[in-house]
């Protein structure tokens, strides 16, 4: 018979990875590209709906998001407990409550998709889950890790920041 706690783990952490699926070893890791750290995260409304800037370095990786996430991401940011708790939440007091945590989350660029890899480690063992590149976002500023994007995605996608008034350049 099944240990009704191995059980009830087991469950709860399906429910928690529900939307991602196992990311299998893949040959490209090997070849992985030269990765940037993302300094901050900002949320912001657009003309276009509410968008993640991504920044690193002097330059900005926007990503367009749902308000729901938008409130998530920035709920977390601040530090504010919302009234009731989100996916993103939910996910995060579930894989405390059996050990695990967000190690990194990785954005990608597949055509005009953004893609998220989200590593989470749990009891010692690392795995990592292909997400929406929003759902990596939100649960990283959640467990405060790093969030990664290639130099190359950096370069390609990045919008130059403007210096803040009064700054002079030398």
């Amino acid at each position: 018979m099944t240990n009704p706690c191995s059980m009830a783990r087991v469950l709860a952490l399906g429910c928690c990875l529900a939307l991602s699926w196992p990311v299998s070893g893949r040959a490209a890791e090997s070849e992985a590209p030269e990765r940037v750290k993302v300094e901050s995260v900002e949320v912001a409304l657009s003309s276009a709906g509410p968008v993640v800037l991504l920044k690193a370095e002097s330059k900005a990786i926007p990503v367009f998001v749902d308000r729901t996430v938008a409130e998530s991401i920035h709920a977390a940011l601040t530090g504010r407990q919302l009234p009731r708790p989100l996916s993103h939440d939910l996910m995060h007091t579930i894989l405390q409550s059996y050990g695990g945590k967000v190690t990194q989350a990785v954005v990608t660029l597949k055509g005009s998709t953004f893609y998220g890899a989200l590593s989470v480690d749990l009891a010692g063992e690392n795995k990592v889950f292909d997400s929406r590149s929003s759902d990596a976002i939100a649960l990283a500023i959640h467990f405060s890790a790093p969030i990664l994007v290639s130099r190359e995605l950096l370069e390609n996608a990045g919008k130059q920041l403007e210096p803040p008034p009064g700054h002079i350049r030398l």
